[in-house]
């Protein structure tokens, strides 16, 4: 089970929710009403709103761009339906899912949440959320995508776009040292092989990748690819395999002592696109897993010397495709009605698409997303050769069951810092895991 918070960081879900991360990006909070006014006519079918004026506070999180071009879907909607205006609030990631979690604690939670995959399962069983249907229509979106925002046969989070989990690599960096740019299809085998074969290359302070030996999401592909499934399955249970997770630990522990991932100190500064922070950006490693979406992000940071690879695969695939995020009304919303008329045009009117783009991933409505396809930039079209490569044969994506935050916040962070520090062996980081899960196991 992959119960994503973000690309890099897992955050803990407070207060009431007390549990569980693609794809977000920086940018300030703003709570003030947007302004702009893009031209455009609403053409999705939806039911009549009332006369009553309405006020909806929506929250979300993401990079610049997204804000804007989210503000100006808010505007155009508003124009359409001049008794709806909005309450935005938006941010990075970081703090989001503390500050959801307290508002939702006090009933006090936004009229519409975009929340992470990872965090639907817990906010589903706690029923924090309101049922879509009939309101919001979901008949032109992939069935696998729709399944992460379901419990008990209904809906209630909507997939807003795809993405898939692959890496990013310093092309413009490995050119230059004479480092050979791997291809999509490329196996485990050559993600290790091509490490030692860079080591004579790298000049001192510069390292082939992050030091993943304890990271949740890299382990589970690497798991994925030798076949041997999810990490925590469907109905809760622990499933590290122990002789993949050994053989994974230890690949990097020979990389830790040949110097090719970071010391641990280094490995523990890194801050995901943060151009100062950021590992990659900052040109001290050449790898780190992203997502199809985040290309631009990391051209913005040095434009030209990205590019993007699948997944290593062994027997199977490692990558998967995922919906990037989902949009919600919470339970205790006094405009339910309302907030599902807006949230089945934000997903399936056109106009709101040309504004929206990729901002969220490919957009989950198929209609959309072909429609888009032939305007996308160089840039976005990086992406989707990911997303297709990625979808032939890719791993499933499950939002799993829920119970087990604490576990991977909290229990595989404690294991992933031990081993980084070499604090911990491979094997008694296996045996602290299984120990620690016994207590989360259904």
């Amino acid at each position: 089970m992959l119960k994503w918070k973000r690309s890099l960081t897992v955050l803990a879900m407070t207060a009431l929710l007390g549990t569980m991360a693609a794809c977000g990006g920086g940018g300030t909070k703003n709570n003030a009403e947007p302004t702009a006014e893009p031209a455009g006519n609403n053409t999705a079918a939806t039911a009549a709103p009332s006369n009553e004026p309405v006020k909806l506070r929506i929250m979300w999180w993401g990079s610049q761009p997204r804000h804007e071009a989210t503000l100006a879907a808010l505007d155009l909607y508003t124009k359409n339906n001049p008794n709806v205006t909005f309450e935005p609030e938006y941010s990075g990631m970081d703090g989001y899912l503390d500050k959801l979690s307290t508002q939702a604690a006090a009933n006090n939670a936004p009229d519409i949440v975009q929340l992470d995959p990872g965090w639907v399962p817990d906010w589903m069983s706690r029923k924090q959320l309101a049922e879509l249907a009939p309101e919001v229509d979901v008949s032109k979106f992939d069935s696998k995508l729709l399944a992460g925002g379901q419990l008990d046969g209904k809906q209630y989070a909507v997939p807003l776009g795809s993405v898939a989990f692959g890496m990013v690599y310093d092309k413009a960096a490995m050119d230059k040292l004479g480092i050979a740019n791997p291809a999509n299809g490329w196996t485990w085998d050559d993600f290790f092989a091509l490490a030692k074969e860079s080591k004579s290359k790298l000049p001192n302070g510069q390292y082939f990748t992050l030091d993943y030996a304890g990271n949740y999401f890299m382990y589970s592909a690497y798991q994925y690819a030798k076949g041997k499934g999810q990490v925590i399955t469907d109905d809760g249970h622990f499933n590290v395999d122990q002789a993949a997770y050994l053989e994974w630990t230890k690949k990097f522990e020979e990389l830790r002592k040949e110097g090719l991932v970071p010391p641990a100190d280094v490995n523990a500064s890194d801050k995901e696109n943060d151009p100062q922070m950021d590992l990659l950006a900052a040109g001290k490693v050449l790898f780190r897993y992203s997502f199809s979406n985040n290309l631009g992000t990391w051209d913005s940071i040095k434009p030209g010397a990205y590019a993007l690879v699948t997944m290593p695969r062994a027997e199977e695939a490692g990558g998967w495709l995922k919906p990037s995020m989902y949009l919600s009304v919470s339970k205790n919303s006094k405009h339910a009605e309302e907030a599902k008329k807006f949230i089945n045009w934000f997903v399936n009117d056109q106009e709101a698409g040309k504004i929206l783009q990729t901002f969220r991933g490919l957009p989950a409505n198929k209609e959309i997303s072909t429609s888009l396809e032939a305007s996308m930039s160089d840039l976005d079209k990086v992406g989707l050769e990911l997303l297709r490569a990625t979808e032939k044969d890719g791993q499933t994506w499950s939002a799993g069951a829920g119970g087990w935050t604490n576990f991977i916040d909290k229990d595989w962070v404690l294991v992933r810092d031990q081993l980084s520090f070499g604090k911990v062996t491979p094997e008694k980081a296996y045996e602290q895991l299984k120990e620690a899960a016994q207590s989360y196991e259904k």
